[in-house]
């Protein structure tokens, strides 16, 4: 009973979806019985079929449904909605493809042509595509129709089916998984929060910026956190990877309000550079794919609850050390779990929080929820505090004070820079692929483009040729005729 009340309380408070309305509660599905259910299922033939909502249903199926059905209208994304792994990771999709796949989804309900059909999103038996793809259409049931994680994550196991869990990016076993239902909550908590709003999303930009030539950046969440992969010394291809001069990202950082620039890696470029045009610059250097002091943690809260604007964070590849830290400020300031908070960073920026840096996180989530909840309870009693004050248990730490510079600089000397140019790191790694991998995806260049405007203006002027030189005098003739 409670828990009808809990689920009816949600839907009455959230706002009317933007684009599908629905007949009938999930509560209310699950108590019509199953009766009903198998009686609205399409033909047989499915290994699976689950009822989503009214004329939405998702199936695993044995191969490839005939087309051309009275009833029944089938689609798949396995093949067009395509993760691009590291190495063994598979998943989740990024937001990119989950708006796409919305947007192909309601223009599907909403298309006059299949108004009388039940829409059928089907996967195969690849286990990664099932995971996929069920992460795909959980989403939509969470954004669109209002469904709750948990109401949907039941659903789709209804069937009886397994999804693999999803993996980091490392190289070699997996010792943390990622489930649906923690990406389910991840987009639930966003849409929450306000991370997740695609009303304003530019999935254009999105797809843009997040290619290494175009800068290998992406929000973490809208005007607080950009994610980047660390500049260089000045703009070059090596290795195959594009490298940024600073002076790359002032045009896109200066228009969207970005103040604070917060370097985690050893240094390529000088801080100097961003610093002269206006932008704040801090160190909190750890090593490649290690784990951060309890001082950065702080310092790093502490630089971003002080700054003024927009931070974008970066470390080598902008993935592992940056993901951790953002992953920080979410933890403390959104109460969001651990395992929500890496699904929603990997969601915006596939091969995020790598290896350790994941159980760093499950570790720290008790003591930053405590932090965070001493923060808010201060601000609700309009004290002016000091931010670094309120960390429970610990003496007063800010960003400049001699004792804190020294804390850190011991840190950093455990860790020379030296060490990260005598070996190829993790970050070169997976800059390296996600480099090589965004390079087989065909694009077109400026050559490209005009030579098939040329050959689209002079089909234009045949046909117009013919139809004016050839078919119009002859029309022209058979009319005057009609006419005497």
């Amino acid at each position: 009973m409670k828990r009808k009340s809990w689920a009816e309380a949600r839907r009455r408070a959230a706002p009317p979806p933007p684009a599908l309305k629905r007949t009938r509660s999930a509560a209310s599905r699950a108590a019509g019985g199953e009766e009903e259910r198998r009686r609205q299922l399409p033909p047989a033939g499915l290994e699976t079929c689950l009822r989503i909502a009214d004329r939405l249903y998702f199936a695993i199926l044995y191969q490839k449904p005939k087309s051309g059905a009275a009833n029944t209208h089938y689609f798949c994304i396995d093949d067009e909605l395509v993760y691009e792994n590291f190495y063994a990771d598979f998943g989740p999709l990024n937001l990119a493809m989950v708006y796409r796949y919305c947007c192909k989804l309601n223009k599907k309900l909403k298309s006059f042509s299949l108004i009388r059909k039940n829409i059928i999103h089907y996967t195969g038996f690849d286990q990664k595509k099932q995971a996929n793809a069920a992460f795909l259409i959980g989403s939509y049931a969470i954004i669109y129709l209002r469904e709750s994680p948990e109401e949907v994550y039941r659903l789709i196991l209804s069937g009886n089916v397994s999804y693999l869990p999803f993996r980091d990016a490392s190289f070699g076993t997996c010792s943390f998984h990622l489930t649906l239902l923690d990406c389910f909550h991840a987009i639930s908590k966003a849409l929450q929060h306000g991370f997740l709003d695609f009303g304003t999303f530019d999935v254009n930009e999105y797809e843009h910026y997040e290619r290494a030539e175009n800068g290998d950046f992406n929000w973490i969440i809208p005007n607080k956190f950009i994610a980047f992969s660390g500049p260089h010394s000045r703009s070059k291809i090596e290795n195959g990877y594009p490298h940024h001069a600073p002076e790359a990202y002032f045009p896109y950082f200066k228009q969207h309000k970005v103040t604070t620039i917060i370097r985690l890696n050893k240094k390529l470029y000088d801080a100097k550079r961003f610093t002269d045009a206006g932008f704040e610059h801090f160190d909190l250097f750890f090593a490649d794919g290690s784990t951060p002091s309890d001082t950065i943690v702080k310092t790093f809260l502490n630089i971003c609850e002080n700054a003024e604007g927009v931070i974008a964070v970066h470390c080598k590849a902008g993935l592992g050390r940056t993901g951790t830290l953002i992953a920080c400020y979410i933890m403390k300031h959104y109460r969001m779990t651990a395992a929500e908070t890496i699904a929603w960073i990997r969601i915006n920026r596939p091969g995020s929080v790598i290896g350790p840096q994941q159980h760093f996180l499950m570790d720290k989530q008790a003591e930053l929820w405590t932090e965070g909840d001493i923060f808010r309870a201060k601000l609700k009693r309009n004290h002016k505090i000091a931010v670094t004050r309120i960390l429970s248990g610990v003496d007063d730490i800010s960003i400049n004070n001699t004792r804190n510079r020294r804390t850190i600089q011991k840190d950093i000397e455990l860790y020379s820079d030296d060490d990260e140019t005598s070996y190829v790191t993790q970050g070169d790694k997976l800059r390296a692929l996600k480099s090589k991998r965004q390079a087989k995806t065909p694009t077109a260049s400026p050559l490209a483009w005009l030579l098939a405007m040329l050959v689209s203006t002079l089909c234009s002027i045949v046909i117009w040729w013919i139809v004016c030189g050839s078919l119009l005098p002859s029309l022209l003739f058979c009319l005057d005729g009609l006419r005497t």
